[in-house]
């Protein structure tokens, strides 16, 4: 008997509402020999490794067995496959939306003591029957379908306790037990619940909206990656008669490796490859987060989705598709994502043992009142009064009200919490690590040192550098002769302005030829000539085969940088700091901010940043990652909390769970302040939620809790979570 050779799948899950339901599923799969299988309730998927002999059919046959939807995740359906969750959160809103509408009406009506609008039961039971029937068939058909399967959750308890309260009220209406006006006078008229039925439903369809918005932007950072790289392509192909090679547009999609392409000044490089001519300046950023622009010639590799910014290249495709540097870092994000612990809600958790507990209690209590009073009228309302006292208002509010105080004022202070699992991820950070490039500098370049030779003086290099770099768009180039611009120097005009790809550029000032760039470029250095001391990119200045100055150019610290750090420091938060810039440009910086070099990791591309977050984890530290490029998505999507400064990349934004969208580094303290705050809240009001289910409970059980007793505490119990909620609007940083 032979093996299957192992394979790795990922599956997309549809229908599942709560971590039970990805338990089940997770138990249900791993059941199935030879499979090993995850799945995450976050992002709505299943990672599963086939050793045995079952099939990817198996796979699919056994998660829509117990009731879910599942579909083969294709190699590049990450670009396409947001849109059906997309519109079942836009479905979520409307449903919401109506409730909302017609809730508050019912409330007024139910609640506000004085009004005496005839008719007023039946425009409860109008208003109400929509909101039940229609808002929250979701919760209905969730609850069916465990009940199939002989299994329950939250959706089962707030299912029987909204069906429960509106159909007792339906039958009082009909039957003409209620009072005229729907209040309760102590004349042995039935209470109504229909308030209850419909405010239970609003609250709980309003988070389950919010979840589904979260997880739809989680996919978007996957699509955002794959619509970095070009989407066409000029391929050179040989013309048989004229013996040259003809230039062809083509769909980057039909590139084959080998093919030979042409990128010009300004595009895209469409997939990994090797310069065959030309040379140029390439911002290869978006992979590596080098802050400067990299020079290539023939013989150089490039990444598909970097940026030529000069010179005109032809290039041989080495890899295509799946296999090229982008995807990986595509596939990069999608593992932490998909692997990453799903957030295991208290609500989520508990109702594994309160739901089916509640639904025997409730069920107990209407056999022990019918078998000791006789009466199964009043069997049925004490019964009745069990699931509703238990039916989860407050627990309905406890996360999306605290969540929607702490992201606004998130959002005054310029912080935007993407949604309640992010909160859990904060409680234990220890460990915060720090791209450089755009994150702990502004990545802009600025003019640090001029160093001069002889008689030459240091404004009369900048003048003359800034002459010549006035025709060239190169980063230093442009710190160059904003420098000058700063300084008020009056800069010549130049002619014969060439540029010299890899090399630097030269023109004619004021009558003689000027040249700056690299030192081969220039000539040797004047005798007198210093060495500078600041780190960065230093370019020579020269004329007649000798060099008279050298500037150097280095991208700036953030001004709260150090701060930030030494803050972090005294909460206990070790900070390091990752780069793609070479370790002579990481190391000052890092000694400026106050991060040991022992914690400084340069020359480091998308994977060693994944591959460190990765050590750090397994070495037990709770990881945040802050950064603002493509190149720090995956690692970003791998650590606890991923921090993504918002004047970076949509890609980085997407892919992180808090965005900072101010520019300061002090944000990273707050952003971590108001998540602990918003979740200690979050499980205040939880925990006050379901002590009053298990205090009132037993009461209801006894029927000692009359209808207009259990109506009060029930809004007394929302009104306290909503309270709590609301200091988060006075939070802030101490």
């Amino acid at each position: 008997m032979t093996t299957a050779a192992p394979q790795e799948v990922d599956l997309d899950i549809t229908g599942m509402t709560c971590a039970s339901c990805s338990a089940r599923i997770e138990k249900k799969l791993n059941r199935l020999e030879g499979v090993e299988a995850s799945v995450n309730l976050a992002t709505e998927k299943a990672h599963v490794r086939l050793t045995g002999p079952v099939t990817v059919q198996d796979l699919l046959g056994t998660v829509e067995g117990i009731g879910y939807g599942a579909s083969l995740v294709q190699p590049q359906a990450p670009a396409d496959s947001g849109h059906l969750h997309h519109d079942q959160a836009a479905a979520l809103q409307q449903r919401a939306i109506v409730a909302a509408v017609l809730t508050v009406p019912v409330v007024i009506l139910a609640m506000v003591p004085g009004i005496h609008i005839p008719g007023n039961v039946w425009i409860q039971l109008a208003l109400t029957t929509p909101v039940v029937l229609w808002c929250a068939w979701p919760f209905h058909r969730a609850a069916a379908l465990n009940a199939r399967h002989l299994a329950s959750t939250m959706d089962t308890l707030v299912s029987l306790g909204v069906l429960a309260a509106y159909l007792w009220s339906a039958y009082a209406t009909l039957s003409g037990a209620a009072s005229a006006d729907g209040m309760d006078m102590g004349n042995g008229s039935a209470h109504l619940y229909f308030e209850t039925a419909a405010v239970v439903t609003t609250f709980l369809l309003i988070g389950r909206w919010m979840e589904a918005r979260a997880t739809d932007r989680s996919r978007s950072a996957l699509r955002s990656l794959l619509g970095l790289g070009a989407k066409d392509v000029v391929v050179l192909r040989p013309d048989l008669l004229s013996g040259r090679d003809l230039e062809v547009r083509v769909p980057v999609t039909d590139l084959i490796v080998g093919d030979r392409f042409v990128v010009r000044p300004g595009e895209k490089v469409a997939t990994d490859g090797v310069v065959d001519i030309g040379e140029s300046a390439v911002d290869a950023s978006v992979v590596t987060g080098e802050s400067m622009p990299v020079d290539v010639a023939p013989g150089s590799e490039l990444t598909g989705g970097t940026l030529n910014t000069t010179g005109r290249l032809v290039v041989r495709a080495t890899r295509v598709g799946a296999q090229t540097t982008l995807a990986g870092i595509t596939r990069l994000v999608e593992h932490a994502q998909t692997t990453k612990a799903p957030v295991q809600r208290l609500a989520d958790r508990v109702s594994a043992i309160f739901v089916p507990v509640v639904l025997a209690i409730a069920l107990l209590t209407f056999t022990g009142w019918l078998l000791v009073t006789g009466d199964s009228s009043r069997a049925l309302e004490v019964a009745i009064a069990v699931l509703v006292i238990a039916c989860p208002c407050a627990l309905g509010l406890a996360t999306p009200t605290a969540l929607l105080v702490g992201t606004g004022r998130g959002a005054q202070l310029g912080i935007l919490i993407k949604g309640a699992d992010v909160l859990e991820d904060t409680r234990t950070v220890d460990t915060v690590v720090f791209d450089k490039t755009g994150t702990v500098t502004t990545g802009v370049m600025a003019l640090a040192e001029v160093t001069t030779a002889g008689k030459v003086s240091r404004e009369e290099a900048l003048r003359l550098a800034a002459a010549v770099e006035q025709g060239s768009e190169h980063p230093v180039a442009r710190a160059i002769v904003a420098a000058a611009q700063q300084r008020g120097l009056a800069v010549p005009a130049a002619d014969s302005f060439r540029a010299l790809p890899g090399s630097g550029a030269q023109a004619v000032v004021e009558g003689r030829l000027v040249q700056i760039g690299r030192i081969d470029l220039v000539g040797p250095t004047s005798h007198s000539l210093s060495t500078p001391t600041h780190e960065g990119t230093t370019v020579w200045l020269g004329w007649q085969g000798r060099s008279y100055a050298a500037l150097t150019v280095t991208d700036t610290i953030r001004p709260d940088a150090a701060e930030a750090i030494s803050a972090l420091a005294s909460r206990g938060v070790t900070a390091y700091l990752l780069t793609g810039d070479h370790e002579r440009a990481a190391l000052p910086v890092a000694t400026q901010i106050g991060i040991p070099a022992e914690r400084v990791l340069a020359d480091v591309r998308p994977e060693d940043k994944f591959a460190l977050i990765e050590k750090l984890r397994v070495a037990g530290k709770v990881v945040a990652m802050v950064g603002d490029g493509v190149n720090d998505a995956a690692a970003l999507a791998a650590a606890d909390l991923g921090i993504a400064m918002g004047s970076g990349t949509d890609v980085a934004a997407e892919t992180a769970d808090i965005v900072l969208l101010r520019s300061e580094l002090g944000a990273v303290v707050e952003s971590i302040g108001l998540s602990r705050a918003t979740l200690r809240t979050i499980r205040q009001n939880l925990a006050w939620a379901f002590g009053y289910n298990i205090a009132a409970i037993p009461l209801a059980v006894a029927g000692l809790l009359n209808p207009m007793i259990a109506g009060a505490a029930m809004a007394a119990s929302s009104v306290l979570v909503v309270t709590n909620s609301l200091r988060l609007r006075r939070w802030r940083q101490h």
